[in-house]
C-alpha cells in the first residue's frame, strides 16, 4: 500500500516479493493524501479486519522507522480503522461438517481437519504437535498453550482411526509434514528426523483449507468461478464444535476445560445457536407438527 501497487491474492501471494520502496519518500507532503485514497480503495477490496491488519503493520513499521531517525512524519495520521462488522455465522451447519468430511482430499488434510473438529483445539497448536506428542491409547495429545503453559486435547474416533496411517511408523518430529523436503536453514525442531520434511506451516494449512472449501461456502456458485471464491478459515472448525458442544447442552464448567478459556465471558461467542439450532427450536414449535404428533 506504501508503494501504490495492489497486494497479491490468492496463489499470487506465495512466493511474492515485496516492491522497492525508498523510505524517505514517506516525508513526502503529497503522500498522506495518497495514502488515504489508496487504504480506502483497499478497504472496499477487502474486509475489515484485513484492512485493520495491515494498517497497524504500517504503523508499526512507521514508528519504527521514525525511532531510527529515518523519517520525520505519519502518513497513516488521520486514517481510522473500520468497523468491522460482528460476525455471526462462524459455526457451520451439521450438514457443512458432513460436507466437508466427503471432500476428496490427502490423508494429512482429513486428519487436520478432523482433529480440528473433535478437539476443538486452536489451528496454531495442532500444527505444532510432534508425534512424541500423542498419546493414541488415550486419544488425545500434549500441546503447549498460549503463554507457554503445557495443556492437553483429547480426539475422538475419527482422528483416532487416521492417526496410525499419518504417522506411517514414525516415532518422532512434526506430526503434519510438508510435501517436500525442508529447505536450507528451516529450523530443527521444524523439521522430521526421519523424512527430512518440514513442519506444515499454518499459512499453507490455512491456504489449503481455504481453498478445498470455496464450493462449500458458495453452493449456489459455478465451479468456473472458484477462483473469485472465498472459503472458510480453519478457525471455524473450533468455533463450530465449540458451539455444536453449546447447543447439546454441555455445561459450563465442561466448556471453559474444553475451550481452555479462562474466563467465562470468552464462552459468550458460542452462546449463540446455529443454523441448526434455531431450525430444530422452529420446527418443534411448528403448530402443524404438535397436531399431528397428537
Amino acid at each position: 500500500m506504501l508503494a501504490g501497487e495492489p497486494a497479491p491474492t490468492g496463489l499470487a501471494r506465495r512466493g511474492a516479493k515485496p516492491p522497492v520502496f525508498p523510505v524517505a519518500a514517506i516525508d513526502d507532503p503529497a503522500h498522506p493524501e495518497a495514502l488515504a485514497e489508496l487504504a480506502a480503495a483497499r478497504a472496499d477490496e477487502m474486509d475489515a479486519d484485513t484492512v485493520n491488519r495491515e494498517l497497524s503493520i504500517a504503523r508499526k513499521a512507521i514508528g519504527w522507522w521514525q525511532r531510527q531517525g529515518w523519517i520525520d512524519g505519519d502518513p497513516t495520521i488521520g486514517i481510522e480503522r473500520r468497523p468491522a462488522p460482528p460476525d455471526r455465522t462462524k459455526a457451520l451447519a451439521e450438514n457443512q461438517i458432513a460436507a466437508l468430511w466427503r471432500l476428496d482430499v490427502g490423508l494429512r488434510e482429513k486428519t487436520q481437519w478432523k482433529m480440528l473438529y473433535e478437539s476443538a483445539a486452536r489451528a496454531d497448536e495442532v500444527l505444532c504437535l510432534n508425534v512424541e506428542d500423542l498419546y493414541p491409547q488415550d486419544k488425545r495429545g500434549r500441546i503447549t498453550a498460549k503463554g507457554g503453559a503445557t495443556e492437553w486435547i483429547h480426539w475422538q474416533s475419527g482422528t483416532a482411526q487416521l492417526l496410525p496411517r499419518l504417522i506411517a511408523r514414525r516415532t518422532r518430529g512434526p506430526l503434519f509434514l510438508t510435501d517436500r523436503k525442508a529447505p536450507a536453514g528451516t529450523p530443527t525442531l521444524d523439521v522430521c528426523p526421519e523424512t527430512g520434511r518440514a513442519r506444515l506451516s499454518y499459512r499453507r494449512a490455512e491456504e489449503i483449507f481455504e481453498e478445498n472449501t470455496r464450493l462449500l461456502a458458495n453452493p449456489l456458485a459455478s465451479p468456473e468461478d472458484i477462483e473469485d471464491l472465498d472459503g472458510w478459515t480453519l478457525h471455524r472448525l473450533r468455533h463450530s464444535a465449540l458451539t455444536h458442544d453449546a447447543e447439546g447442552g454441555t455445561s459450563t464448567p465442561m466448556l471453559l476445560a474444553r475451550s481452555r478459556h479462562a474466563s467465562v465471558r470468552s464462552l459468550e461467542r458460542y452462546a449463540r445457536p446455529g443454523v441448526d439450532a434455531v431450525a430444530r427450536h422452529v420446527a418443534e414449535r411448528d403448530p402443524a407438527a404438535r397436531r399431528q404428533s397428537r
